[in-house]
């Protein structure tokens, strides 16, 4: 049965002292003129945080961490759930959901008790605020179902919800909201009505999420007008990703931060996989506006969506790896882990003022080579001119090497519309061998059904051969039985309740090895979860790639990269720092600079010249 209750308590907008709210809003980039760096709730205690956990990460965060630059505390999501006692979410029907009289979403009572009373998060923010500190929160986009349903009016206005939303493009995840048309008369009054609500409050950070991917044009520039009028300064953060890559310049126009990818969690695929998509967000940052790699998922976990009653999984060459190329890639930080729990390695990693300095201040940050598993990135120190470097030894995934894959679709899981990909990829000429790999996608859990569905291989002169025609020369997989136009569980290829009677079913971890036929030019197929992946609780997400050369890993062993000074442009003699361990190395000229690197490694270093 679904509840609802209703604080029928006119909200108060309380007036900020000293004119905190007057500012410009053309100014809202300089609201984050360096990338964002905080604590969420969201890694750490899923949909489920309550108020005395925020507190005793504002309470660390100002005595540890406050002085390196780190300022917000972020409640992320569904705080406006009564009942939501764990890392998943409750079901729709089976919510206790709290807004107020005019539609707005109120903060769960009994989780965060200094809310009662029409308080709202006013008083949370305040004890954020008086540790020097910024209170943020997590939104999803458009208005609550509940508020359509029992017709609750508009803040000033004589509408209702139920004259400004619409069922298309409903989020496929969480069925808490509908669409808000734009143009409807109302929708930019309603939203005008929550961003009046929170500054009201004091927050200054906004998560809006189901908003990035797809991308909803309209409902952006509806809180982006909502925000702007508020006369607060709140820092936009929207989310999910992958953001289209096209809009980087509408972005860039409307917010402040915004993701380059879907839920990132600690396993080595996904932070392998980052490389690829910050290299290609890369010309894209700009002060003010950052593309956003996602939240830190390192120290402890308590009971997240992934995460219970645990350490990250990352390795500490890995953590080095995370904490450097967010860093060269400037991406906003926002810490996922219980700040209490940090070990001294943990709380290094987030105190390093040269490293931070890199993250907060340098200009024309960019992948400057990949090669092999060897990847490098450089930035410039506008103050000083010296250039930062940073060097990668990937090695694959600890699964497959991912370098010459033609294909990588990122982690798939039930958030992704449609539950799969498409795929249409061009094969190099002469290609001999294809690979079908699927690889798990950041759970951990081994419950990862995949189907490859009407795999075709398209030859140069328009024949299409049926990979389920076809023998492979060797195959494998996590579990059972690679099936030929069944699931690996032996049922019917089903995706998102569609079935297919031509394909491939298997699970992650799998490789399929087939010997192409000469003359293969293409190759297509709809890759996605099975529905016993995604009727499963226990966990499901994937990651497919294709591969013509043999995707084993080769090294697992420290690998020296050479950096040469004179591809950079840098003749002559250079001292080089190595920023984490805050060592001078020497000097050295031209390609003389060859760190060792750790199996999933990297370092960062910064070059000065010698005068």
């Amino acid at each position: 049965m679904k509840y609802l209750k209703i604080l029928l308590i006119a909200t108060l907008l309380v007036a900020c002292k000293n004119g905190e709210q007057q500012t410009a809003a053309a100014d809202f980039k300089s609201w984050a003129a360096t990338p964002p760096m905080g604590w969420n709730s969201w890694d750490c205690f899923g949909p489920s945080v309550v108020e005395d956990e925020v507190k005793s990460n504002a309470d660390y965060m100002a005595e540890k961490l406050k002085d390196f630059g780190w300022e917000y505390v972020v409640v992320d999501i569904r705080w406006y759930v009564d009942n939501q006692t764990t890392g998943h979410y409750n079901a729709y029907d089976n919510s206790t959901f709290i807004l107020d009289e005019y539609g707005r979403y109120m903060p769960s009572p009994s989780r965060f008790p200094s809310a009662g009373d029409g308080v709202g998060f006013k008083a949370l923010a305040d004890y954020v605020h008086s540790k020097g500190l910024k209170f943020g929160i997590h939104i999803m986009r458009g208005v609550p179902k509940e508020a359509v349903f029992n017709k609750l009016p508009i803040k000033g206005t004589d509408l209702t919800a139920a004259d400004i939303y619409s069922t298309e493009s409903e989020c496929t995840w969480l069925q808490d909201n509908y669409t808000v048309v734009a143009g409807k008369p109302g929708a930019q009054e309603y939203y005008n009505s929550i961003f009046d609500l929170y500054a009201s409050w004091g927050v200054d950070f906004v998560k809006v999420d189901d908003l990035s991917r797809p991308y909803h044009t309209e409902e952006i520039e509806l809180i982006r007008n909502a925000i702007d009028q508020t006369g607060r300064k709140i820092v936009l953060s929207m989310s999910p990703g992958a953001t289209p890559i096209d809009e980087h310049a509408h972005a860039t126009a409307h917010a402040n931060m915004w993701r380059t990818i879907d839920d990132f969690w600690d396993n080595w695929a996904q932070l392998n996989y980052s490389f690829e998509k910050c290299a290609e967000w890369a010309p894209y940052i700009s002060q003010g506006a950052w593309p956003d790699a996602d939240m830190l998922p390192l120290g402890k976990f308590i009971r997240g969506e992934r995460a219970t009653d645990r350490y990250t999984k990352f390795t500490k060459d890995e953590q080095y790896t995370l904490m450097t190329l967010w860093t060269m890639f400037k991406s906003p930080l926002m810490f996922g882990g219980n700040l209490p729990d940090n070990d001294d390695f943990t709380n290094a990693l987030l105190t390093n003022k040269e490293v931070l300095e890199v993250h907060g201040y340098s200009e024309n940050n960019r992948q400057w080579f990949k090669e092999n598993d060897l990847i490098g990135w450089t930035a410039d120190d506008p103050k000083t001119g010296d250039k930062y470097v940073a060097v990668f030894n990937s090695a694959g995934d600890g699964f497959v090497t991912t370098d010459n894959l033609l294909y990588r679709s990122g982690t798939l899981s039930k958030l992704t519309d449609g539950f799969g990909e498409n795929i249409d990829i061009e094969l190099p000429e002469n290609s001999k061998e294809l690979y079908l790999i699927v690889n798990d996608g950041g759970d951990g859990i081994s419950w990862d059904h995949a189907d490859w569905i009407d795999p075709i291989v398209h030859l140069e002169d328009g024949t299409e051969i049926k990979l389920t025609e076809l023998e492979w020369e060797e195959a494998f997989a996590g579990w059972g039985t690679i099936g030929v136009n069944k699931s690996i569980s032996g049922g019917d290829l089903n995706i998102k309740g569609t079935t297919y009677n031509n394909g491939i079913g298997t699970h992650s971890q799998s490789i399929i090895r087939y010997k192409l036929p000469e003359n293969s030019k293409r190759f297509t197929a709809f890759a996605g979860l099975d529905i016993a992946a995604t009727n499963s609780e226990t966990g499901s997400t994937v990651e497919f790639m294709i591969a013509t050369q043999d995707p084993t890993p080769k090294n697992e062993a420290p690998t020296a990269i050479p950096v040469n000074l004179t591809d950079l442009g840098l003749t002559g003699k250079y001292l080089i720092r190595d920023l984490w361990e805050h060592k001078d190395l020497g000097t050295y000229s031209d390609s003389e600079f060859k760190p060792v690197i750790n199996y999933h490694g990297a370092g960062l270093y910064r070059v000065s010249e010698v005068k």
